[in-house]
């Protein structure tokens, strides 16, 4: 039975260091995500601890006990952030 030939396989040429493949989507998130997220988490908890000393007539006096739902709901935010973090 007569052998088939060979097939000639290309020789990949190295890419410089850091260059992207083509048609590769950018992994990650923009600078400001990480701070941002922080931010929001750390508000959130220097509102709802801030509430809790002044017993709820701070930082905004008119909310009262809705304080506590503007902390937690920038908390929240903060952690609705990290689902999209990479």
């Amino acid at each position: 039975m007569p052998e088939s030939r060979r097939r000639k396989k290309a020789h990949a040429t190295p890419r410089p260091q850091g260059a992207k493949p083509q048609g590769a989507k950018e992994v990650g998130n923009p600078s400001w995500w990480v701070p941002v997220m922080l931010g929001l988490m750390i508000a959130g908890l220097i509102w709802v601890v801030v509430t809790y000393i002044a017993q709820s007539a701070y930082p905004i006096p008119g909310l009262g006990s809705w304080n506590l739902a503007v902390g937690f709901a920038m908390i929240l935010a903060g952690f609705g952030i990290t689902m999209r973090w990479q």
